[in-house]
């Protein structure tokens, strides 16, 4: 397996940049149109928008706070060629659980790892490589492959181009699936590595599904991943997702989603980050429908010099829709992050609900995060609300607990967690709320300092 190594290229400037991923591009051509098929005119498009607008700057409000283009400007290896890893997925990583039934499936390095490229089941119920059902099954796959993205999403073009493979679920009409679907997503090398997963979760008519991604990290090398996930749930279907994230600080991952919605079709996803040196979560809702539901949930905890960024952008575009949206997260040390959240209620989308909290607790002084919660109405029958808190923790509540015998670091870790719990309350799958339970709360108390699946401990 060859590994293009392109190191040497020193760049300052965003011309110098883009060039530089043009000519991964270019020299990567033949690999790349080998992994995803069909999708040679989505590439074609996608170049021109990435030659045109390159990476975003500060001067674009979406990424004001998290200067993203410095993350790209580093010396990375690309492994884009059509080749798979031999990996034991239970040699170095165990979900430890607590009676999860789910099917487990991973990704390693942006590709499929199982030996069985695509699982169909008798209940119609497909699972697996993304390459490989765009081959298997082309009409499903080119039906859905691209149609959520925004154009203006310069990033994900980008992974749109350097894309080789990822996961591929595909629930059918009708069909409840009893037992969560597990996906690991896998980070491994002995050099520092750019990977460009790809997603697409496809939601048929009257159909229910729980989805669980982990993003893991197994060697102390320095990674970047830009994932693009997109999630189409049809008419009257139940969708719930939740990613946790937990890599090491030497990571960077740059995670976009987006949702699009049906006629009474109901999307809750919840964004954990317990880990990563930087984390930026772009999530795009479009309720293309009436009577579309949208429930969206995040908690982070940062420490040392960590960065968080979460970007949500919800779009009404019919009426009696409704959508809600809590994000909660707790720094430390010299940790940042920021916030961004807006919701654009369209002309036509009356009977809008729509409602829209961050808050924040920040235990140092030079701890900071910036938050900008956003309404955009041009509906005139709508009940919509937002807000943002930031602030240290209840000092009352800190004297009372103290009054009854409460130690003091006991009490400020009874605060965080209860002050987490808001969110890890929402998770509908009883194992993973359990698991999330316990990973939070060593977290908070400082216990959790890197991958605790990984049996490797590299960090």
């Amino acid at each position: 397996m060859k590994i293009i190594n392109h190191s040497t290229l020193q760049t300052t400037k965003m011309e110098e940049l883009i060039e530089k991923y043009h000519q991964i591009y270019k020299e990567n051509l033949s690999s790349i149109s080998n992994s995803i098929q069909g999708v040679s005119e989505i590439r074609k498009a996608a170049l021109g928008d990435f030659l045109t607008k390159g990476f975003p700057e500060k001067k674009d409000e979406r990424y004001k706070h998290t200067f993203i283009k410095n993350e790209f400007n580093n010396s990375y290896l690309f492994d884009l060629k059509d080749s798979s890893y031999k990996f034991s997925l239970d040699d170095v990583f165990h979900c430890d659980v607590p009676n999860l039934n789910t099917e487990t499936i991973s990704v390693i390095n942006g590709k499929y790892a199982e030996q069985e490229k695509l699982t169909v089941h008798e209940n119609g119920l497909i699972i697996g490589s993304l390459k490989e059902a765009s081959i298997k099954y082309p009409e499903i796959f080119q039906k859905y492959f691209s149609k959520s993205i925004n154009n203006n999403d310069v990033v994900s073009s980008l992974n749109t181009l350097l894309s080789i493979d990822g996961f591929f679920v595909y629930v059918p009409k009708n069909l409840i699936v009893e037992h969560p679907i597990q996906l690991i997503n896998i980070l491994s090398g002995k050099e520092d590595l750019s990977v460009s997963p790809r997603n697409l979760f496809i939601i048929e008519e009257n159909s229910q599904v729980k989805l669980v991604v982990c993003d893991h990290t197994l060697s102390a090398n320095k990674f970047l991943s830009n994932s693009v996930t997109e999630i189409f749930a049809e008419e009257n279907a139940i969708f719930d997702f939740y990613n946790l994230q937990n890599q090491h600080n030497g990571a960077s991952n740059i995670s976009s989603v987006f949702i699009k919605q049906k006629k009474h079709s109901v999307v809750s996803a919840g964004l954990f980050t317990l880990h990563g040196g930087l984390v930026r979560n772009n999530v795009n809702v479009i309720m293309d429908d009436e009577h579309c539901e949208n429930n969206l949930y995040g908690l982070y905890l940062t420490d040392r010099f960590q960065h968080i960024d979460n970007y949500v952008n919800i779009e009404h575009s019919k009426p009696n829709c409704r959508s809600n949206q809590l994000f909660k997260g707790i720094l430390d040390d010299t940790a940042t992050g920021a916030f961004n959240g807006r919701i654009l209620v369209k002309q036509d989308a009356q009977n809008t609900v729509a409602f829209q909290r961050n808050n924040n607790i920040l235990l140092t002084n030079d701890a900071k995060i910036n938050t900008k919660p956003q309404l955009e109405i041009y509906a005139d029958d709508v009940k919509c609300s937002h807000g943002a808190t930031v602030g240290r923790l209840d000092e009352n509540a800190m004297f009372y607990m103290r009054s009854r015998g409460i130690s003091e670091k006991e009490a400020r870790m009874l605060l965080m967690f209860g002050f987490a719990y808001e969110v890890i309350k929402e998770i509908k799958v009883d194992g993973i709320r359990e698991r999330i339970d316990d990973m939070v709360a060593k977290r908070l108390r400082g216990e959790l300092s890197r991958c605790s699946n990984c049996v490797i401990n590299c960090c």
